[in-house]
């Protein structure tokens, strides 16, 4: 499919039907975390990216097969916020199912009336937030000239005004980027003000666009989740039940590895195959040269070869 993918496990929304809307690393931010790659086409301007009936009848043809899906996530490879159609999107996937509908989003564009309606519709709305002051907005997300962070923060808070769904605000952390106390009060006072309905803090777990962007350790992290409210949640890697097995497997883990970068558990948790079998599958795709693989802190990832 194009433009729908999975269920693929999400550390938050269970099995998660990904729908991504705009052309692959179209984004207002290049953040040096990002673990697919830098960004190619780094704007604000909101167009109609795509068909929106192609997208409805992806939904609608997975949606047909039964299989256990937790939330319909507009996420993927770029800025959902910037296709002019999300909100139309939102309100006919909504019509087709009861299940909740959520959009992951790195926050900068709800500053603006449209995007924020736009939104009304969604269940949840998953916003980033990683630096409060515009110094180190720009170290870490190298956002599009036109962004800047205070109209990002107001746009936030105005939203949570007349937003009746939930908000689950996300913090990447990276070692000596915003893990001082003086990021983090600025980072803590923004939370105050913002009221999310939960506060998620991430690290870098994945491989990152940039090689110097390093990951907090779990003490560090447990020592910020203390510093900003005992309440947030440091996000841990899912372990969830599995999936249904896939007609094609080979095309099933292409079509993951080209949103992000996966592990064997991964592949294994989302397929619902064994371990063995996920290593012999990963094998064949990298004998094809469909797949290429990367070490990250310890661990395999295997990402899509262009």
């Amino acid at each position: 499919m194009r433009y729908v993918y999975g269920p693929v496990p999400s550390r938050r929304l269970g099995f998660s039907l990904g729908v991504d809307i705009v052309p692959y690393k179209t984004c207002t931010l290049d953040c040096v975390y990002c673990q697919l790659g830098r960004t190619t086409q780094k704007n604000v301007e909101r167009k109609m990216y795509t068909r929106k009936n192609d997208i409805l009848e992806e939904v609608k043809e997975v949606l047909n097969k039964k299989q256990r899906i937790d939330y319909i996530t507009f996420s993927g490879s770029g800025e959902p916020t910037l296709n002019l159609d999300i909100g139309e999107l939102i309100r006919e996937i909504k019509a087709l199912t009861s299940i909740p509908v959520a959009v992951l989003t790195n926050g900068t564009l709800l500053f603006m009336e449209d995007v924020q309606k736009d939104l009304l519709g969604a269940n949840m709305v998953l916003p980033s937030l990683d630096a409060a002051s515009q110094k180190v907005f720009e170290k870490i997300n190298r956002p599009h000239n036109y962004l800047k962070i205070e109209s990002i923060i107001d746009g936030l808070k105005r939203f949570r005004k007349f937003y009746r769904g939930q908000i689950w605000l996300e913090i990447m952390l990276i070692k000596n980027f915003n893990d001082n106390t003086k990021e983090l009060f600025r980072i803590k006072n923004a939370i105050s003000e913002i009221q999310p309905d939960r506060v998620y803090l991430n690290t870098v777990v994945r491989p990152p666009s940039e090689f110097y962007a390093k990951p907090l350790s779990r003490d560090e992290m447990m020592a910020v989740k203390n510093f900003l409210d005992k309440s947030c949640e440091v996000i841990a890697e899912f372990h969830g039940q599995r999936a249904e097995e896939p007609q094609n497997v080979e095309d099933a883990i292409v079509e993951m590895t080209k949103r992000r970068p996966v592990t064997i558990v991964d592949i294994s948790n989302v397929l619902g195959i064994s371990v063995a079998n996920a290593k012999q599958m990963i094998k064949r795709l990298k004998a094809k040269g469909r797949l290429k693989e990367k070490q990250y802190q310890g661990e395999k990832y295997y990402s899509y070869y262009k």
